[in-house]
């Protein structure tokens, strides 16, 4: 894809500035094709370098985008699971069940939240991170459960995902793992950094030389234990600003992985096929944009069962 850069365009960040120019393209899908090399441009002087994200438009600039914007979507699916807890004009809770992805990883892919959204709310693609993850305001791994928030206009999209950025949503999960041990509350606080050797985990950088060699973001989970049943502990969790794999991470920091997460060395002998984690929870407060709501959701069957809860 190729823009010209105008006068109009001078001095404005190259970034931000596709973002206006790239209907669908959202913040987080800019971040990756910069990252990934995937612009570049061409100076008025017949230069052409690969561009950084901080660069500044000058006009007389031509910049080219390594992307197909048509297959960058999500498709419409209305075979996917849905399953809306709230809808308002604004925004919708959804509580996606274990083992659908939120998002589709692939052009053309279905079965994902966000396809099963698109196709009963297609005005969700107004708003999201990517083209990919129209509406959504967060996203959970493919195989834990529970509730995600999605938006249906840019507004309400601004608003709960600076929110939740900000810490001012409360979300809470449930958890399962092995009881002996563990403390009946505290708090873990272990910066986490991607891992340098597999890019299916994140690091926990307990260590002063991991926190100066990966520079890792702070990140804070509380919890508190709920119940015991037969060795395992219910325990119920709160991440106000939760990071990828944050809480599963966390869990296998302090030598208690989450029944059934394998990437992190859960046990996996449990008759359970996923790791044993549930967005139980969320609220809000409330303010002009989105009225207030606290929704909860059921622990499923699966590990209800694991901890006499049925």
């Amino acid at each position: 894809m190729r823009i010209d850069l105008e006068r109009d365009d001078e001095g404005k960040r190259l970034d931000k500035l596709l973002c206006a120019k790239v209907p669908g393209l959202g913040r987080a899908a800019v971040k990756r094709l910069f990252a990934q090399g995937r612009v570049r441009v061409s100076t008025e002087h017949g230069g052409r370098r690969r561009a950084a994200k901080g660069d500044v438009a000058v006009a007389g600039w031509v910049v080219e985008l390594d992307v197909e914007l048509g297959d960058a979507g999500a498709i419409a699916d209305p075979e996917a699971p849905l399953t809306v807890v709230l809808e308002t004009p604004r925004m919708l809770v959804l509580d996606k069940p274990a083992g659908q992805p939120t998002a589709p990883l692939e052009p053309g892919e279905k079965g994902a939240l966000a396809n099963a959204l698109v196709a009963r709310y297609p005005e969700v693609r107004s708003c999201g991170f990517s083209p990919r993850e129209p509406g959504l305001c967060h996203r959970l791994d493919t195989d834990t459960s529970g509730l995600v928030l999605a938006a249906r206009d840019l507004e309400a999209f601004n608003t709960l995902s600076t929110a939740l950025k900000e810490g001012r949503l409360d979300k809470r999960y449930r958890l399962i793992v092995k009881s002996e041990n563990l403390p009946e509350e505290g708090t873990i606080d272990i910066p986490l950094a991607p891992h340098p050797k597999d890019r299916r985990r994140v690091l926990p950088c307990l260590h002063p030389r991991d926190v100066q060699r990966y520079s890792p973001r702070p990140a804070s989970t509380s919890y508190q234990k709920i119940s015991e049943k037969d060795g395992f502990a219910l325990v119920e969790a709160r991440a106000p600003k939760a990071l990828r794999h944050q809480i599963r991470a966390h869990f296998a920091a302090i030598d208690h992985p989450l029944v059934g997460d394998v990437l992190y060395g859960g046990d996996a002998s449990v008759g359970i096929t996923r790791q044993a984690l549930h967005a139980s929870r969320i609220t809000w407060g409330g303010d002009a944009v989105v009225p207030a709501f606290d929704l909860v959701s059921p622990l499923p069957a699966d590990l209800a069962r694991l901890v006499g809860a049925e």
